[in-house]
């Protein structure tokens, strides 16, 4: 077991809404580091919880006649449905809505509070005098103040990055009701970023703290001047934890939210016989949080300023991905693009859009594509025609044989697949895994050349060409176990009917993509993977349109 110990989490997805395709990249992602952590014997917690609290599931509880605990507990299931049948796997799963959060949040806002870094001040905010309450930014839609870009949320502009409060929008309307909203003013309580500046700014200008692009951003932006405060309170009426010295004020979620990290490590905690301070009070854990490029502010900013005034260990690396586009537009409802995650797995394997997702992803910030046809075209001749068909075209003639008692010469194929481990191990690491595709691809190609060179389905048709059937055979199905053991991480599935097929354990340590397997029995060869129909995405598309 390795000494190395790491506490993963991906940012909370919010209850107002199921799974779609484009939150999963993150998740993803973030499922392939765990996975290949771990296939080298480090310590990994990982964890995740819903996004509860705010005034849209005040809203739609309102508007369901429902309790908000009974959303909360559907959208949980829903959730925890949708990441399970993607492979998907955390350690716990829990909530913002829990008393561990509840005791968290109260801990670092007391810590803030005796540090003098709370301030009260009396806030102008939109109202929405139809729905009776006072618009969160995300509630309220407008022209960006600063580019002038239309149609934007009321805390930050999609089009050029910028910051801002909602009353800076021009021509603002409500998105609950359609309507004008109006000024009010109310009471709310601040936290002063701006004596945190220069922490921040070295925090987030370490080496690998964050993405190149990222640190430059912030450095260029908000770090450039002075910080302004964070407002993290609302007035009632608004469904969260009341601030326990403020009746009639809540935290707003992005207090919460993050701190849904800790809450659901406790809880996991809890219910394995470990301590919550061994996961964030200790300086040998390496946090990791997975995240999209638009919440980047939140967790590069406020959030080290919360957990460095509580007195937590700061993580160790933010890793921000880029939005998903589908056939190079923006997710479209109407175009049956906008495709729920639930969706997509009555009609396709998880399989496919693992890999594809993987093949896309690198260490950089770069929004992503779902292309149909590249999609379809990459599944098929990668998966299918490459490395499964190295297992295909060889496992059917070693039915009750064993693999040769000694490694057979193939070329030095096997050696420069091992070798290719510490460059497919260096970018997992560095979450390319758009790299390691690409290395293990090109490992398959050069194994597939050496079976159609060995024609094992000619020889088997010539007398006394036994022997060379089985050397051909042996080599082919070491290469095409050492290719999954590589690609574990992305295709856990695949693997695991590979490790099958040759009678080794379920999971394999990365490791073992360095020696080949000699004298162990062949299975019977059973189907591992079919080829994308492109009936089945019409299909899906249909549907995603009739959702609407």
């Amino acid at each position: 077991m390795s000494d190395r110990k790491l506490l993963v989490t991906n940012a909370l997805p919010y209850v107002n809404g199921h799974l779609h395709l484009g939150h999963l990249v993150g998740y993803i992602q973030a499922d392939i580091f765990v996975r290949y952590q771990r296939m080298n014997g480090n310590h990994v917690g990982y964890f995740c919880g819903d996004d509860t609290h705010g005034t849209a599931t005040m809203i739609r509880a309102r508007e369901e006649g429902r309790e908000p605990e009974a959303i909360l507990e559907e959208m949980s299931d829903s959730h925890q449905q949708d990441f399970a049948g993607f492979q998907v796997v955390f350690d716990h799963y829990g909530s913002t809505h829990s008393e561990s959060n509840r005791e968290a949040v109260t801990g670092i806002w007391t810590a803030l509070r005796e540090a003098g870094r709370v301030v009260e001040r009396d806030v102008t905010q939109l109202f929405d005098t139809e729905s009776g309450v006072f618009l969160a930014d995300r509630f309220v839609k407008g022209t960006c103040p600063k580019c002038g870009a239309s149609d934007q949320f009321g805390d930050n502009c999609e089009v050029c990055g910028g910051m801002y409060d909602p009353q800076d929008l021009g021509d603002p309307r409500s998105t609950l009701t359609g309507t004008v909203p109006e000024l009010r003013t109310a009471v709310h309580y601040f936290v002063s970023l701006e004596e945190f500046h220069d922490f921040l700014d070295e925090w987030t200008q370490s080496p690998g703290r964050l993405q190149p692009e990222i640190a430059n951003q912030l450095k260029g932006s908000f770090l450039s001047e002075p910080l302004r405060d964070w407002d993290v309170s609302r007035p009632a009426p608004y469904f969260g934890f009341e601030i326990p010295d403020a009746p009639g004020h809540f935290f707003y979620v992005w207090v919460d939210a993050p701190i849904g990290y800790i809450a659901s490590t406790r809880d996991w905690c809890d219910q394995n016989g470990e301590q919550v301070e061994d996961w964030w009070n200790n300086p040998d854990r390496e946090i990791h949080h997975f995240i999209g490029k638009d919440i980047v502010y939140f967790h590069t900013l406020f959030w080290p300023a919360m957990l460095k005034t509580g007195g937590y260990e700061l993580p160790r690396h933010v890793q921000v991905n880029g939005f998903l586009t589908v056939n190079g537009e923006k997710m479209s409802k109407r175009k049956g693009t906008f495709l729920q995650a639930r969706t997509y797995l009555e009609h396709l394997s998880p399989n496919y859009l693992r890999y594809y997702f993987a093949s896309k992803l690198s260490s950089s910030v770069t929004d992503i594509d779902l292309n149909f046809e590249e999609f379809t075209a990459k599944v098929n001749s990668d998966l299918v025609g490459k490395l499964i068909n190295l297992a295909s075209r060889t496992a059917r003639f070693m039915k009750g044989q064993k693999l040769c008692e000694s490694y057979p010469d193939d070329g030095g194929l096997f050696e420069r697949g091992a070798a290719a481990g510490a460059e497919i191990a260096e970018a997992y690491e560095a979450c390319d895994t758009n790299k390691v595709t690409r290395v293990v691809m090109a490992l398959a190609d050069r194994a597939n050349e050496y079976v159609e060179a060995g024609a094992p389905w000619s020889l088997k048709k010539q007398e006394g060409k036994e022997e060379e059937v089985r050397q051909v055979c042996s080599v082919a199905l070491n290469l095409f176990r050492q290719l999954t053991v590589y690609l574990q991480p992305i295709l856990p599935e695949l693997s695991t009917k590979a490790n099958e097929l040759l009678g080794q354990e379920s999971e394999s340590h990365f490791s073992e993509a360095q020696s080949p397997l000699t004298g162990v029995s062949v299975e019977k060869f059973e189907h591992l993977m079919r080829r994308v129909d492109p009936d089945r995405i019409t299909a899906m598309v249909e549907a995603s349109i009739s959702e609407e």
